[in-house]
């Protein structure tokens, strides 16, 4: 009758290991897949009891599932048992294949390890094969691949089993039934890690993407609403510096829609003179005051600050780049300075100013002779001093064809004409003008009008020279006028058209009146310092003034 059912008891077995092995990979979650092993082993393999140990990432192994006995899975379930302790175990006993039985006659020295573990109480074995209540099975699981490896493989975690409902151990059908569900086990199990690290990856990746996409809308926000000019451009390349985009401030501040701005690079719409600054400030980091084209043709002061930004981790990168308006800022210094460098009656440049220009055409050595005189080495020498040795006693030679001269001599020389003949020398002529009759003016009218006389005049003589010419204030009532290029007879006109103008009637608090004016001609060259050469001009003018009779120093 056994021998009969045998047969029919193993094909139910058969079908129901095969309704828990579908169970297994069709459960939600690994919580349900490691549940649904545990009762697997109960209701199909014919065990009382059946736990699953899992390998958690430090190693060591937790009990995450236990079926058969309610007590029991409330006292140990969540425990933990070292990694240790469990590697003794998995090398005692018998091997039976993957499997491990460690009989009772043997299990007695584990009653002191860290493994969690239940204890059931029972008769005593009356024959060979019978269980007995302290014998233990366990049932490795391995990774996906790694069967067939034994215990080589990665453990994923181990089946606990206890007590056959028939009271034997089991036999080679038994066995290997157990073994081959550890093995659909652990592909279970890997499988339910795999899709719960791809859910928590998928819910991370929503979340960074929501991240994303509230800081993409964010910096949205903040680009277009920003108070001042934004705009990203290219960075490197052919293209480096074109325009990609740009908020409304910048489109405002220089008169031109965003669609118009996407034609440009910044180098089209930087003014000329500041390209240089613009190709030094252009890469990270970089900062700059320039000035930018505006539709209109004017150009703003702008402040720009450049910061990198990457579409990806190692995508392109582009020029994020602020701008700032600092036109009434840069209109205020240079009202400042202005006021620092010109006359503040008059609007012409002061004594300072004067000083700065005519010492940026002077150095401090003097252009060499003219060839022709230079006939031998002796009036080299009598020109430059000891050839050998500057001013400072070094040991250098700034003789003409020298290597230090050539160095040197970069310099366009500022030289004087000739005073006993017209060889059409040009010279930087410093005209030194003082004006007659302006005390008598001051005393009798007050200096209101002594003022107005002053702004006049120097009206006057900035009509009557040539753009690029300077005529400055130095103090009270005289002025310089320092103009380039001319020869002696051309300044000597230059000082009677002056005059002239200068003579005329000039309103004055109501009524005319009038002021000469006395000018002297001194003439600036290399190896002159501004101060040497004003007090030339200077004493020339004195002396063209003491050279005219008293009565004809003033117009009337």
């Amino acid at each position: 009758m056994e021998a009969e059912s045998e047969p029919y008891v193993r094909l139910a077995s058969l079908r129901q290991l095969h309704q828990v092995m579908a169970d297994m990979n069709t459960a939600r979650s690994l919580a349900d897949t490691l549940q649904t092993v545990a009762d697997g082993v109960v209701s199909a393999l014919g065990y009382e009891l059946a736990c699953v140990n899992l390998v958690r990432p430090d190693g060591d192994l937790v009990v995450a599932a236990f079926a058969g006995n309610p007590a029991a899975e409330a006292l140990i379930t969540g425990r933990v048992g070292s990694r240790e302790s469990w590697d003794r175990r998995l090398t005692m006993g018998e091997h039976w294949g993957d499997l491990v039985f460690i009989p009772h006659t043997e299990g007695w020295i584990l009653d002191d390890d860290d493994v969690p573990q239940w204890y059931t109480d029972g008769p005593a074995p009356r024959f060979e094969d019978e269980w007995h209540p302290s014998d233990r099975l366990f049932a490795p699981m391995f990774a996906p691949g790694a069967q067939g490896g034994g215990s080589s493989g990665e453990l994923i975690g181990v089946l606990s089993v206890d007590r056959p409902r028939n009271g034997r151990r089991p036999g080679a059908w038994g066995r290997e039934a157990l073994q081959m569900y550890a093995f659909q086990a652990a592909i279970a199990i890997s499988n339910a890690r795999l899709r719960a690290n791809m859910q928590r990856a998928l819910v991370r990746l929503e979340r960074e993407q929501q991240a994303l996409r509230a800081s993409e809308e964010s910096f949205r926000q903040a680009f277009e609403y920003a108070p001042s000019g934004m705009a990203i451009a290219e960075m490197g390349g052919d293209q480096h510096g074109r325009i990609l985009r740009t908020n409304d401030a910048l489109c405002r501040l220089l008169g031109r829609p965003a669609s118009v701005m996407r034609r440009y690079s910044f180098s089209d719409l930087v003014h000329p003179e500041d390209i240089g600054t613009l190709l030094r400030t252009s890469a990270e980091g970089g900062r700059a005051e320039l000035r930018l084209g505006r539709r209109d043709g004017t150009y703003v002061w702008v402040s720009l600050r450049n910061s990198v930004v990457a579409d990806a981790a190692d995508g392109p990168r582009f020029l994020l780049t602020h701008v700032e308006d600092i036109e009434e800022r840069k209109r205020r210094e240079l009202q400042l300075a202005h006021r620092a460098s010109h006359d503040s009656l008059t609007g012409l440049p002061n004594s300072a100013e004067l000083r700065s220009r005519l010492s940026a055409r002077l150095c401090q050595r003097p252009q060499s002779p003219h060839p022709a005189v230079l006939d031998s080495a002796d009036s080299v020498d009598a020109a430059y001093g000891h050839p050998a040795f500057d001013v400072a006693g070094h040991g250098f030679d700034f003789r003409p064809g020298t290597e230090m001269f050539d160095t040197y001599d970069h310099h366009v020389h500022t030289v004087a004409p000739p005073d006993d003949r017209d060889d059409g020398t040009k010279g930087l002529a410093v005209l030194f003008c003082d004006l007659d009759g302006f005390k008598s003016i001051n005393d009798r009218f007050g200096h209101n009008a002594g003022d107005a006389v002053l702004i006049e005049v120097a009206r006057r003589l900035s009509n009557g020279v040539r753009d690029g010419d300077t005529v400055a204030r130095l103090g009270g009532d005289e002025f310089v006028i320092l103009a380039d290029g001319l020869g002696r007879a051309d300044a000597q006109d230059l000082a009677v058209r002056l005059r002239n103008e200068i003579i005329q009637p000039i309103r004055a608090e109501g009524r005319a009146v009038r002021v000469g004016a006395s000018f002297g001609i001194g003439w600036a060259h290399c190896g002159m310092t501004a101060d040497e050469v004003l007090k030339s001009a200077d004493e020339r003018m004195y002396v063209e003034k003491r050279s005219r009779p008293k009565q004809h120093r003033r117009a009337g």
